[in-house]
């Protein structure tokens, strides 16, 4: 499997696989790392005490069902080589759904580009810098929560001006398909995301007593395990994953850090549409 890099340019903080850690600085946002290794924050490292085995296998695992809950979200993101269907978690990721709804709704994502693609690892977008300037050397850098002050939901008791707190827990996971924040650290959650694209078998870097069962057998299929408890994981694709393979196989060049996660072609998101708002428990 290829290696899942670093960058210290996007809006994510990712920190990688376990095969070679491989950190790569893109700007002040950071993305998952494609290297293998994990972050001091990752369940599996984390100083947080992860439950008994029997307590994980009694968590409810949203991810696994394609069906749209009462209290989940429906959103499909319209892109140039196809759409996407996305189902949001409002009870375990209530602050990144809202965020990411409400940034939708205005169209704060129209003609932005995934302009971080990792082939056997996930593509990255959400900076709205890309929609004027999609071949700038400085993408990741950009966007802001609507949490930050000045913006549409301002609260700064959520987001002082250096992005929103993560929303982590035993429900959601890095498994291929999952829709997350990306960040430039612990509690820096802004507009930038990433979705897992990896279809590999990742068990072997994980500590299966530490995972649910199902969620381990999950990751058989593909995932980023080193993300877990690093990043706000707050939804799932449950169509399209075909679109999403597409962008992540489509060339690349290198980027001013030298990797080579730069499309030729950049891929853009064309529109949002809200199908499904649920209620949002404050």
């Amino acid at each position: 499997m290829k290696k899942l890099k670093s960058d210290t340019g996007l809006v994510i903080g990712i920190v990688a696989l376990a095969f070679v850690v491989v950190i790569i600085a893109i700007a002040v946002t950071v993305t998952p790392d494609d290297s293998g290794s994990t972050t001091s924050s990752s369940a599996e490292t984390s100083s947080k005490k992860v439950e008994s085995k029997a307590k994980l296998n009694k968590e409810k695992l949203p991810q696994l069902s394609d069906t749209v809950a009462a209290d989940e979200s429906e959103i499909v993101m319209h892109t140039t080589d196809g759409d996407i269907t996305i189902k949001l978690f409002n009870k375990y990721a209530p602050l990144a759904v809202k965020n990411f709804i409400v940034h939708a709704k205005a169209g704060y994502y129209k003609n932005t580009t995934f302009h971080r693609v990792i082939k056997d690892f996930m593509i990255q977008g959400g900076d709205p810098n890309s929609a004027t300037d999609p071949t700038s050397d400085t993408l990741g850098q950009g966007g802001e929560s609507i949490y930050a002050p000045g913006a549409a939901d301002a609260d700064k008791k959520i987001d002082s001006g250096s992005g929103f707190k993560n929303e982590t827990n035993y429900n959601l996971y890095n498994i291929r398909g999952a829709l997350a924040m990306a960040n430039a650290g612990a509690d820096t959650n802004g507009s930038q995301f990433y979705i897992v694209q990896n279809n590999e078998d990742v068990t072997s870097q994980i500590d299966k007593n530490n995972y649910p069962t199902k969620i381990y057998d999950a990751y058989k299929k593909g995932g980023y395990p080193a993300g877990d408890g690093g990043y706000t994981v707050f939804g799932q694709v449950i169509k399209g994953m075909d679109v999403v393979d597409k962008i992540a196989n489509a060339e690349t060049k290198a980027s001013s850090t030298g990797e080579s996660s730069v499309a030729v072609n950049p891929v853009k998101i064309t529109s949002i549409d809200v199908t499904k708002e649920a209620k949002t428990k404050k």
